[in-house]
């Protein structure tokens, strides 16, 4: 059965409590519609909570999978899919919102006369992967190693500030991050942290942007202690959305303050640390619980007076493919509504109307970071599954995708586009009744390898734009 979804959230949103759904229905008047199709073009996943094991669980778990079947206990394998997903045809989103006109600029947008300068240790474009390293030492060290073999130079993990700060101002618990960090310098990979704030745990800090002073101190203390060793800093996560913004209307002006003073921190403890941009959720929904990705980051520009120097050194995006392939322009995302959504951030190419948006006010000299890109395989989920498996995206199929969206920036995104982090290697706890899981370029287990076609895809091109083989190649 099919809901008539009252928001289009974040691709790689977490639920919403309930509160805001029924202040969602309100504002929207999105109807409840029964019928027998998938679900809407809705929210998909997010990647980067910090996984918590049995007696650390946050608010709300993942929930065990009733119809999870057991994998094989001892070979590595590269698992296909198992599903023969439909052609993608006759997909039938629910009406969506169109993305609201920008408004105009408080400050003259300036015309691009600088191309992007090369910053020291990342390529245009260069490689990484998001990764789940906090919780057990053992499993890190395993997809490090997967992650160094698999041709990435980058991995990105999420620190979150009460994981570090819980107990109060100043009391820090550098236990997990510091074997993190060692951890990562051995495999000689370089490290872009996600620092922000779970909004599911109440927190002595307060609520952003009230709280911006106690994030910047907590930045400073990060950025001191591990100067030179964490390379870039994610600032935050989807403001564009209410509930990473205390539960409040999305604010970019608030943002911009935060950003602002977030930049002062972590460039005075180093200097030579990369500050990004968090990522806005794709979506159309313009309300008191998100607004536009981008008439967000417009608004921004407008904030900054037109322009980001003291703000941050390059943007974060983020773009998911939904049903599309990376090829796909937004144009055609927006125009074929039964196939692809009907909106122009169904497109991975949505990174292209980002980017047109720092072109406009002149800021042509600073990097894209694409901090969350990917495709889900996901049968189960209705809501995941219309650009999933009834969208026809099997394991193969994303594995090309994969390649492809990495192939597409190198040949059309250089020199502005800088590093792009993949999702994802998987919590190990994930079952095939936790969504997460079908996003995954490997199969959850430990001490058990179960390769999927993405990661040995990844692993065959990214090693061989080095002129180096794949250790894991089949065809060896």
């Amino acid at each position: 059965m099919r809901t008539m979804q009252p928001m289009k959230r974040s691709v790689f949103a977490r639920p919403i409590t309930w509160p805001w759904l029924l202040i969602a229905l309100t504002l929207i008047l999105g109807p409840i519609v029964a019928s027998c199709a998938s679900s809407a073009a809705t929210a998909t996943p997010t990647p980067t909570k910090t996984p918590r094991p049995v007696g650390v669980q946050a608010t709300h778990t993942l929930p065990a999978s009733p119809t999870a079947q057991p994998q094989p206990a001892t070979a590595t394998r590269v698992a296909s899919a198992t599903h023969t997903a439909p052609a993608p045809a006759a997909v039938s989103p629910t009406a969506t919102r169109p993305l609201a006109t920008p408004v105009p600029a408080t400050a003259t947008p300036r015309p691009p006369t600088q191309v992007p300068a090369a910053p020291t240790g990342m390529s245009s474009p260069d490689y990484g992967i998001h990764a789940f390293l906090w919780w057990r030492p053992e499993v890190a060290d395993r997809d490090l190693g997967l992650i160094k073999d698999g041709g990435f130079n980058w991995v990105k993990q999420l620190f979150s500030w009460q994981d570090i700060e819980g107990a109060g101002k100043g009391q820090f618990d550098w236990s997990r991050t510091d074997r993190i960090v060692e951890q990562v310098a051995k495999y000689n990979l370089k490290l872009i942290v996600r620092v922000s704030q779970d909004p599911d745990r109440p927190f002595w800090a307060g609520n952003p942007p009230e709280n911006a002073g106690h994030f910047a101190d907590f930045l400073s203390a990060v950025a001191t202690r591990y100067r030179g060793r964490i390379h870039a800093f994610q600032v935050w996560n989807e403001p564009n959305l209410a509930r990473e913004w205390g539960f409040k209307r999305p604010d970019p002006a608030g943002y911009v303050r935060m950003m602002q003073q977030a930049y002062r921190a972590i460039k005075t403890a180093d200097p030579n640390a990369i500050v990004v941009t968090a990522g806005m959720a794709p979506t159309g929904t313009d309300s008191e619980i998100a607004m536009p990705d981008i008439k967000f980051y417009e608004l921004m520009y407008q904030a900054m007076g037109g322009s980001s120097n003291g703000y941050f050194d390059m943007l974060g995006v983020h773009g998911a493919g939904y049903a599309a392939p990376p090829e796909l322009s937004p144009d055609e995302a927006a125009a074929n509504k039964a196939k692809y959504g009907g909106e122009r951030f169904f497109a991975f190419r949505h990174i292209e109307d980002v980017r047109a948006v720092m072109e406009r006010y002149g800021d042509a000299a600073k990097r894209v970071v694409v901090l969350e890109f990917g495709w889900t395989t996901d049968p189960i989920h209705p809501e995941y599954a219309w650009h999933g498996a009834n969208a026809g995206i099997t394991e193969d199929l994303k594995a090309q995708y994969l390649v492809r969206a990495y192939r597409w920036a190198a040949e059309h995104w250089q020199p502005w586009i800088g590093l792009m982090v993949a999702i994802y290697m998987p919590d190990v706890n994930w079952t095939k009744n936790t969504e997460q899981y079908w996003w995954s370029v490997i199969g959850p287990g430990y001490p058990d390898l179960f390769l999927r076609p993405a990661y040995v895809h990844l692993c065959l091109y990214l090693n061989g734009l080095r002129g180096q083989k794949c250790k894991y190649d089949p065809g060896q």
